[in-house]
């Protein structure tokens, strides 16, 4: 039985887990995201102890970003201009790769959950779909033609730029780059910044909800009408508020009015906008589907 490693790197926490299949892990352990020395010490840490138990073919991390997912790149497996402070910059893929002697794979968190998807939750069979996370931050990863999108360096969806209609919300937005991207109007801190509370203390029947299906909704129509996914993905703490699947999915198909003739859209639209197969384990299990494809891939 071969055996994997896979690094959720998140911006306030890491989850690291070792495993054969998303039903057999063998171990796991999570801890905050500190100074990049500690937090990547700490994984390192339960790595060697694993490995020195059982032989890791590979270790995969699906991580925050900016970061470079390219092998052929001299950066390659370095946090790039992130804005969390002390990460910009960091040989993260290296300092693993050194200490455990194994291929690593590198991706963002949202390309390893997508892949994760695809072998083993919601997009199974598929060759075209995007996953979305609407969390602490918003951000998506694409697969086309059965292989994750990077280009000139990877999709940064949460970053679109959208119809911001400021006498219906005067909000500016709460993004350090583009403030009313759509990261800046619907990610949890801007909802926590505009109303004044966190997004799962707001009622189901707060205007807040209507807001954010609105916004949530630009965004995967653009998704939409740009890669024309087979299905879409949507993840993160946001979306377990279990009534804003049924404003999204409306208000896509009031965006779209008929232009997109897709009776997946049509007709189905409660199969085609669809929660994460591997529910909240997407990232983690995203992360050892990296490790399997960097092993798939040869190695880096």
């Amino acid at each position: 039985m071969t055996f994997w490693g896979g690094i959720e790197a998140g911006g306030t926490k890491f989850v690291c887990a070792v495993g054969s299949a998303p039903d057999n892990l063998s171990a796991e352990t999570r801890f905050p995201t500190t100074t990049p020395e500690e937090t990547i010490g700490r994984a390192i840490a339960f790595f060697a102890a694993q490995h020195a138990k059982t032989p890791l073919a590979a270790v995969g991390i699906a991580a925050f970003g900016p970061l470079d997912p390219n092998p052929a790149s001299p950066t390659f497996g370095f946090i790039t201009n992130t804005p969390k402070p002390g990460w910009a910059h960091t040989d993260f893929a290296a300092a693993i790769r050194r200490a455990l002697g194994v291929p690593v794979g590198f991706d963002t968190d949202v390309n390893g959950a997508a892949l994760g998807e695809l072998r083993w939750g919601a997009a199974q069979g598929l060759d075209t779909f995007v996953y979305m996370t609407v969390g602490s931050g918003i951000g998506g990863g694409a697969v086309v033609n059965g292989r994750l999108a990077h280009g000139l360096l990877h999709p940064e969806m949460g970053h679109m730029c959208l119809p911001h209609d400021r006498q219906r919300d005067p909000f500016p937005g709460v993004c350090p780059f583009h403030g009313d991207c759509l990261e800046g109007l619907a990610a949890g801190p801007a909802l926590e910044a505009r109303w004044g509370q966190r997004a799962e203390t707001l009622p189901p029947d707060h205007p807040a909800w209507l807001l954010e299906a609105h916004y949530l909704a630009l965004g995967l129509v653009n998704v939409i009408c740009t890669l024309s996914p087979q299905r879409i993905v949507v993840g993160g703490g946001v979306m377990t508020q279990p009534h804003l699947f049924p404003l999204v999915r409306r208000e896509v198909q009031t965006l779209l009015n008929g232009y997109v003739k897709a009776p997946a859209i049509l007709e189905q639209i409660d199969s085609y906008i669809v929660p994460p197969g591997l529910g909240d384990r997407a990232g983690v299990l995203g992360a050892l589907a990296l490790a399997q494809h960097a092993a798939e891939m040869g190695g880096v």
